[in-house]
């Protein structure tokens, strides 16, 4: 049976009603119910979209525009449609203005690429955020390289709000692009998007809006912002992966190259011309994602089901609540406090130490799923001063007791790191220092993968007894002193901060040793997994270990989410680097202050 979103909620909104909307969140996950707090990252979906989706393939499928046939038909008319929803989603002026993407990330490179090969010449300007997300830096960096223009970026205060007189005063004749996110991702800060509009358009310069953490709690009105390009991810929307939509005011886009060459944004082709369809045809290559498109329209279907005027006061509620409960936590710091906030609470622990990953993991053993890591905004991060946050991102469906549940879960891991036994400190900087390298644990690093593997096998569950065991390895590891902690030791690709100082081992032909160190509690024992296996060890013996086959006995490639994979990736790949240096006797290992000895 099709599934029937809801007709009204009337004044009162029940939350309990919408959780029963999304089978998702009745799921358990290492034992525990979901507490999902990531919706920054990516929204769950509603039966309404999962039934219109495989309604769609059941049904509908076809490809679309250019067949005769009943089917396709059909299929054209649920993607257009989907179209007209967006249209009216957004109060666009024009349906033909809603381009289809990808997500944010491609509508962004769209407006980047296109307009950029048509509009900016060398000294031209584009003007962003200290709060953009890399989607929104990244793209322009690559057309300011293409055309010679040069990024200016708006600075914000330690509160995490933009400085808008800063900003007002960097424009000039020169900006012919301002593009800035409506709220930002990593702090929540809400953005004075009608203001900055309002200032570019004086110089003349174009505005794109980044809404993809605005669309799916607020209205969205791209006539009363006034901007030039407005982008957004359905999958922030309740609606699948995959599907975005662009909006951009006619007159812009028809001045515009295409984005991309192939079938559908085409009007007529020979070898000697080619000539472009009419919006937005022109900006839709090759066979687009048809039943994203239709999900993506049963999303905002859903949404406007329950209605804004309904939702917002529980979403502003359940902010402040987690505002008050976190920022109550002795040794808790909550990074970005602007005054007019989306729901979005990043946070660090100061007291005692413990890294965002490490908190995510331990969060997760209790079912709550958090975003750890920089976010997608290194930038942010550096000017707040903090290698990573702790980010909850709320939606309409979840609840305070959840919110009560991440308070709790955050104080129970704080009072365990409490209790744990300090690790011993690093020598003061400025001392001599005398670094005492690991001894090979082994004769090969075979022989040490065998002895790693029964201990591991014998252990047993990961969560219980593996887990704790990797935690305690790394309790273990020395400190690396402060001195070598240096840009050139820097492993970058890690979820934390992680250096790692190599040499070539004395009196020995190809021996490598290396010391390294993280401010993450789990990839301390991932090091010290890494130190056991290769520390002292032959270079073209460590080169020739099979480290994947060994990953998988210890089942560290399940264990391990992808982020920390890739960083282990990371380490291990600079190991093997020093060890192929000293292997080819062309020692090009990290440096270090002259002091070492």
């Amino acid at each position: 049976m099709a599934y029937t979103p809801h007709s009204s909620f009337g004044s009162v909104f029940n939350v309990e009603k919408v959780r029963a909307d999304f089978p998702i969140l009745h799921t358990a996950v290492r034992g525990k119910p979901l507490i999902y707090l990531d919706n920054g990252a990516t929204t769950q979906k509603p039966q309404a979209v999962i039934d219109r989706i495989s309604r769609f393939y059941q049904t509908e499928n076809a490809n679309i525009h250019r067949g005769v046939y009943e089917l396709s038909q059909r299929a054209t008319e649920a993607y257009e449609e989907a179209r007209q929803k967006i249209a009216r989603f957004l109060h666009a002026p024009q349906a033909r203005e809603i381009i289809f993407t990808r997500g944010t990330t491609e509508g962004i490179n769209l407006v980047a690429s296109s307009f950029g090969r048509r509009f900016l010449r060398a000294g031209d300007e584009i003007v962003l955020s200290a709060m953009e997300h890399h989607s929104n830096i990244v793209p322009w960096q690559l057309v300011a390289e293409q055309t010679g223009a040069v990024i200016r970026v708006i600075p914000m205060n330690d509160a995490g709000e933009l400085m808008l007189g800063e900003y007002e005063s960097l424009l000039n004749p020169r900006t012919k692009i301002v593009a800035v996110v409506h709220v930002s991702n990593s702090l929540g800060t809400v953005n004075d998007v009608e203001r900055i509009v309002k200032s570019a358009h004086r110089v003349g310069a174009k505005v794109l809006i980044d809404g993809a953490q605005w669309v799916a709690h607020h209205p969205t009105d791209v006539q009363s912002i006034g901007c030039d390009f407005y982008v957004f991810s359905g999958h922030k929307l309740f609606g699948p992966t995959g599907i975005g939509a662009l909006w951009g005011r006619a007159e812009v886009l028809e001045q515009m190259a295409p984005y991309q060459g192939g079938g559908d944004m085409i009007e007529s082709v020979t070898f000697e011309k080619t000539t472009y369809a009419a919006l937005p045809n022109k900006f839709e290559a090759g066979t687009p994602d048809i039943a994203g498109a239709v999900g993506l329209g049963a999303a905002i279907d859903y949404l406007q089901s329950i209605g804004f005027e309904n939702f917002e006061p529980h979403e502003a509620e359940l902010l402040k609540h987690a505002t008050e409960r976190l920022g109550a936590i002795p040794g808790l710091r909550i990074i970005g406090t602007a005054d007019k906030k989306g729901g979005v609470v990043s946070f660090v622990i100061d007291d005692p130490p413990i890294s965002s990953l490490d908190l995510g993991t331990r969060l997760d053993q209790l079912g709550i799923a958090v975003r750890t890591g920089h976010h997608c905004c290194q930038p942010v991060m550096d000017r707040m001063g903090v290698p990573a946050t702790v980010r909850a991102s709320i939606a309409l469906y979840n609840t305070r007791e959840e919110i009560d549940a991440l308070a709790a879960g955050v104080r129970q891991v704080i009072a365990e790191q409490s209790a744990r036994r300090p690790r011993p400190t690093a020598p003061q900087a400025g001392a001599t220092l005398r670094l005492e390298f690991p001894e090979p644990a082994g004769a090969s690093p075979q022989a040490v993968a065998d002895e790693l593997t029964d201990l591991f096998d014998f252990l047993g569950d990961w969560n219980e007894q593996r887990y704790p065991q990797v935690i305690e390895m790394g309790d273990k590891l020395p400190p690396m002193p402060a001195e070598l902690k240096i840009e050139p030791n820097r492993v970058r690709g890690c979820q934390s901060t992680v250096h790692l100082f190599a040499r070539k081992r004395p009196d020995t032909e190809d021996g490598v040793d290396f010391i390294a160190d993280s401010d993450a509690d789990i990839v301390r024992g991932l090091i010290a997994i890494l130190e056991r296996l290769f520390a002292g060890q032959s270079a073209r013996e460590i080169l020739a270990f099979d480290i994947e086959s060994f990953l998988k006995r210890l089942g560290l490639d399940q264990a391990l989410t992808m982020g920390r994979r890739n960083g282990l990736a990371s380490m291990i790949q600079r190991i093997r680097s020093y060890a192929q240096a000293m292997a080819s006797a062309e020692p090009a290992v990290a440096k270090s202050p002259s002091e070492v000895t």
